[in-house]
């Protein structure tokens, strides 16, 4: 079922902590690990950091962009230490797993993770469904992301070992959720719907997008949906 879990690595700038993640995902049994655009990558320290685990770095994705990442993932997870000046639906770590593991079976689900220093921008977060946060001591809050990552892999090892059956039960009977590829370009036809019609001006769009993505990303869009929007937003085009 781990195989279908991937660890998703935004720009990461410490080959090290690429290491120190391969052990961390080694460790508690996951396997798929992926990296956008990295500074140093292959590196020495990396491999010397994963103690053992250096055939997650050799099989290791290297993307040139998140949305390739993420591509055919039905459910994508950001985490992030931030609060945001626009909600994002949150997780708290034991949920998260929950819910990564029950959707897992079915297909690739992400766990993304951004920079060491700034973690994961406004526009990247719009492309996970859930934001995921590890409570820490308010006094000293951050945390090394090979150690965010420990935590949210212990939690999913966690819930196979002890509520694996249980957490298969939350995911709906017979629903197809839309990847991130299919919502990605569900997502462009409708921005150019709406520039079409003059609802949005491209001069000044304001938050207007961010808003609908956290939409469409908090109903987690079944493709059978997608495709009734898509059809609609078709319409439209050929009406005007």
């Amino acid at each position: 079922m781990f195989k279908n879990i991937r660890i998703v690595m935004v720009n990461t700038s410490h080959p090290g902590n690429i290491g120190a993640t391969a052990r961390a995902m080694k460790n508690m049994g996951l396997q798929s690990l992926y990296l956008v655009e990295p500074k140093v990558f292959p590196s020495a320290e990396a491999t010397a950091r994963a103690s053992g685990a250096d055939d997650l770095l050799a099989q290791a994705v290297v993307c040139d962009s998140l949305d390739e990442a993420l591509a055919e993932c039905s459910l994508v997870v950001g985490a992030s230490a931030r609060l945001r000046s626009i909600a994002w639906p949150q997780l708290a770590p034991r949920e998260c797993a929950a819910k990564v593991a029950a959707e897992c079976v079915d297909g690739p689900v992400a766990l993304v993770f951004g920079r060491e220093h700034s973690g994961l921008t406004n526009a990247e977060l719009s492309r996970c469904h859930y934001l995921v946060n590890i409570p820490t001591n308010p006094d000293y809050p951050s945390l090394n992301i090979a150690a965010a990552i420990q935590v949210i892999a212990y939690e999913l090892r966690m819930t196979q070992e002890v509520a694996g059956v249980a957490a298969e039960k939350l995911k709906a009977d017979d629903v197809e959720f839309a990847t991130m590829d299919e919502v990605e370009q569900f997502y462009a036809h409708l921005e150019e719907v709406m520039v079409q019609s003059e609802f949005l001006d491209p001069a000044k769009p304001k938050f207007l997008m961010h808003r609908l993505r956290r939409l469409y990303n908090r109903a987690r869009l079944e493709k059978q949906e997608l495709n009734i929007l898509r059809g609609i937003l078709t319409a439209v085009q050929k009406w005007r």
